[in-house]
């Protein structure tokens, strides 16, 4: 695999329309049915509309949190499986259980000359993943993974 530009520094990826605007207006819904939900209880007004806006202001986020969390777990069990198959080609073993997959998903930036190395020391030593990357001298590139 090339190594590409990816590094330490600028690895993390972000959606800008997911991340920032989508995330931007779920919370300012969520803020904004609560003042009107607020409003109503004040004046004595009708409150049955403003809870089905706060309702479907908090439904909205749900969906928000689990539409990021759902494609992560599954983006999360490919890398398990092509970081296992990755250190048994390199070295006739599987990873070993002790590891997160906090930790494999770091380990999978290490070039194949390192990759061994590293996985031993990050399960002997639990190192935690921001370690992992900090420590890779060799960078490969995962481009895929949003």
């Amino acid at each position: 695999m090339s190594n590409g530009h990816q590094n330490y520094a600028n690895h993390r990826r972000m959606h800008p329309l997911f991340h920032f605007v989508y995330s931007v207006l779920a919370l300012g819904l969520v803020i904004l049915s609560l003042i009107q939900l607020v409003r109503s209880v004040q004046s004595g007004a009708d409150v049955l509309p403003a809870v089905i806006f706060l309702l479907i202001s908090i439904i909205l986020v749900i969906v928000f949190l689990l539409v990021r969390s759902y494609p992560l777990k599954a983006q999360d069990r490919a890398i398990r499986a092509e970081e296992n198959l990755r250190h048994y080609v390199l070295t006739q073993k599987l990873l070993d259980a002790k590891l997160t997959i906090g930790q494999i998903a770091a380990l999978r930036f290490a070039s194949d000359e390192e990759f061994p190395t590293l996985c031993k020391k990050a399960a002997a030593e639990q190192l935690s993943p921001d370690a992992i990357k900090k420590s890779i001298r060799s960078w490969r590139s995962d481009n895929y993974r949003v």
